[in-house]
């Protein structure tokens, strides 16, 4: 029985050596989330992995903000086909926007029409939604978060011209 002891022993003892390892390196950024309902969330992240966690009230009511589309940008207006950069034009229009609303925070959400690939979309709407995002910064405005649908979620059935120009838009959410 003694043999069969020291032999279980010798088995568990690499096992419980690769199980204990000292973190060294590892830095958790802690911000909040809103989420399309307004909604805060806690979130911890370094990037692999992290934690979530609903923001309440002491009495267990989430902390959740009103929010509607107080802005909708048509990218042709601010920028050219397949490009992210906002002419000068547009950005002197989305100064006075984020200037003038009446919010604490602002969500950018961008769209995109469905003619190019999702992956493609998918970067090209983030691309632009940052770019807004970036001008709003300038001025003040408290960017809550910047978000990228792409062809996912589109206004109208991209089925015609007109209809794909109405899904090239970007949108502000006012958080109030």
């Amino acid at each position: 029985m003694a043999a069969v002891a020291t032999t279980l022993g010798l088995l568990t003892a690499p096992v419980q050596a690769q199980q204990t390892r000292t973190v060294v390196g590892e830095r958790y950024v802690p911000t909040i989330w809103v989420d399309p309902d307004g909604c805060e969330h806690w979130v911890m992240d370094d990037g692999a992995e992290g934690f979530m966690s609903p923001h309440v009230t002491p009495d267990g009511k989430p902390v959740c903000r009103r929010g509607n589309i107080c802005g909708v940008m048509p990218t042709d207006q601010f920028f050219a086909t397949d490009r992210h950069s906002i002419n000068a034009a547009g950005k002197q229009r989305l100064q006075e926007f984020f200037k003038t609303a009446n919010a604490r925070t602002f969500v950018v959400v961008g769209h995109t029409d469905s003619r190019a690939s999702d992956e493609y979309n998918i970067r090209l709407s983030e691309r632009r939604a940052n770019a807004v995002a970036r001008v709003g910064s300038s001025v003040g405005a408290r960017i809550a978060d910047v978000r990228a649908y792409g062809e996912r979620d589109p206004a109208v059935p991209n089925t015609s011209a007109a209809n794909m120009a109405k899904n090239r838009r970007v949108e502000i959410y006012c958080l109030r």
